[in-house]
């Protein structure tokens, strides 16, 4: 079952294959955003603004630690995706299981060192002032359920890539969907406060990481790991590693912007700033969940079809995720920047909080309808197997410009300069790709039918490896 409906990668009708993979992608980040909001609104209608600021800080720290499951499953769901397209099941076995070696090593490791070095890496990301006591309490719990989100994180892109959208997408919704359970019981009920909401945090990532585990050994999967899988293979761990960089790295860096964007945020704004930017945040995630479902579900579908050599499904995929996108960004830019006041006094009754916030937000999300072409772009390359290109597009919004943006603007412009650079850099970050798409993507493309061409008629005398001269 599992090898025909990974099949269909290379044989459905694309807007019913792409409606298929980004349904279920999007309701997954959907009901993430959803519980990321509940959850603020919990904070901060019961412990108040510093248990925003207190997240606000704590957040990239433990997804940044996370990111190094979801940087090896999209490295390693690409080069599965591709094997399975070529042919070569037993390649995709073998990397699932370094996948699992490699996510296990590493997501252990990570959160040992977050522990020794926790009130510095905090201060560090602008847990400072009054925001540092919150922040120790909120972090010291939730880094033990970091692990646990590493493996979901792992497995949730394997089983996209293997044809199982909806499975892919309730290793999103279980979390989100057992922390908005237990926000109410221990925030509210038991009084728990901010450890409430850590808990809450914390058990839904091993409930994740428990289905996962329960999916692939219940026989639904095709996978199948034998000891051996488990040892390193140095080209899969390159190949998954390089792949995976692209996502390690937009991580990393946004981790790096979370320490840039949260100090200035305290030079600025203080402690109001800082809980102003919490609510953009968590609003910025909920607005972009329909690019980042339809990014997902483009994914594994540009990836088989590129290992099969399906050229035009490929040029076909890319038009039709490219154009959904951005229109459906375009519809909820439009809500957002109508209902932009009720939507802030949903989260909080500071009075203070909300006139500030309200600019702020429309300002932040002035060029929303551009970042399908940035995601976009860097998805398809990522999925083809071309790093380099990858991680260039990945890095430009926040790494190229954003950073710089937030660190000179506000020099001239305060705090409001801050909230400036988001659209700045969209608009940046979306003409980059498009540059770069229109000077290469064609040529590209050509090159990829030739050799594909080439080796169905035997012409070239050796095997055809997609994207090796791209």
């Amino acid at each position: 079952m599992a090898s025909q409906k990974r099949d269909e990668f290379g044989s459905k009708p694309l807007g019913k294959l792409l409606r298929q993979q980004a349904v279920p992608a999007s309701a997954g980040i959907l009901v993430m955003s959803i519980y990321g909001i509940v959850d603020t609104i919990f904070v901060g209608l019961w412990v108040g603004s510093l248990g925003i600021a207190a997240i606000t800080v704590v957040l990239p720290i433990t997804f940044l630690i996370a990111s190094i499951g979801m940087a090896i499953g999209i490295g390693g769901a690409s080069v599965i995706s591709r094997a399975f397209g070529a042919g070569d099941e037993q390649k995709a076995f073998r990397t699932f299981g370094n996948q699992i070696g490699l996510t296990l090593t590493l997501g252990l490791g990570f959160p040992v060192l977050g522990f020794v070095f926790m009130e510095q890496v905090l201060s560090l990301f602008g847990g400072r002032g009054e925001v540092l006591e919150p922040a120790i309490e909120y972090f010291t719990i939730v880094l033990m359920g970091v692990p646990f989100l590493a493996i979901a994180m792992m497995s949730n892109n394997v089983i996209r890539a293997e044809g199982f959208p909806r499975a892919a997408m309730f290793t999103i919704m279980i979390p989100a969907v057992v922390n908005i359970g237990l926000d109410p019981v221990f925030i509210v009920y038991l009084d728990m406060g901010l450890t409430g909401a850590a808990w809450a945090t914390t058990i839904s990532y091993m409930a994740s990481a428990g289905f996962a585990c329960w999916f692939f050994l219940s026989g639904q999967s095709q996978m199948r790991i034998k000891r051996s899988d488990l040892k390193p293979d140095p080209a899969i761990v390159k190949e998954t590693a390089s792949l995976g960089a692209v996502t390690f790295a937009r991580q990393g860096t946004i981790s790096l912007l979370a320490i840039v964007l949260n100090n200035s945020l305290f030079i600025y704004g203080g402690e109001l700033g800082l809980s102003i930017y919490g609510i953009i945040n968590r609003l910025m995630m909920f607005a972009n969940f329909p690019v980042l479902g339809i990014t997902q579900g483009f994914i594994p579908i540009a990836g088989y079809n590129f290992g099969a050599r399906l050229m035009d499904r490929v040029g076909a995929v890319i038009r039709l995720a490219m154009t959904s996108a951005t229109v459906i960004a375009l519809g909820i830019f439009t809500i957002i920047m109508t209902f932009t006041p009720q939507i802030v006094s949903v989260f909080t009754n500071d009075s203070e909080l909300i006139r500030e916030t309200v600019p702020a937000l429309r300002m932040a999300f002035l060029a929303t309808p551009l970042i399908a072409i940035n995601l976009l772009g860097s998805a398809y390359f990522q999925a083809i197997g071309r790093a380099r290109p990858a991680l260039v597009l990945a890095l430009s919004k926040q790494g190229f410009l954003l950073i710089p943006l937030i660190l000179l603007l506000p020099l001239q412009f305060g705090i409001t300069g801050i909230w400036i650079a988001f659209p700045l850099a969209d608009i940046g970050a979306a003409t980059i790709t498009g540059i770069y798409f229109w000077y290469n993507y064609g040529a590209s493309m050509e090159l990829a039918k030739t050799e594909a061409a080439n080796y169905k008629e035997g012409a070239s005398g050796t095997e055809f490896k997609p994207g090796e001269n791209l």
